[in-house]
């Protein structure tokens, strides 16, 4: 994970993308919020937002 993590960085940086970091950032975000609500009753509230 770390290596990937590397690597993306180093595309990133060698081609002038620096605005993929916040879309990557976001689709993390919100991944990580749904796989943590699973499950939960905050589960409805979340998926109103899709």
């Amino acid at each position: 994970m770390l290596d990937l993590m590397k690597d993306l960085w180093d595309f990133m940086r060698e081609r002038k993308k620096f605005w993929l970091a916040p879309i990557i950032l976001v689709m993390l975000l919100l991944g990580a919020l749904i796989v943590l609500s699973q499950g939960s009753a905050v589960a409805p509230f979340i998926y109103t937002l899709f």
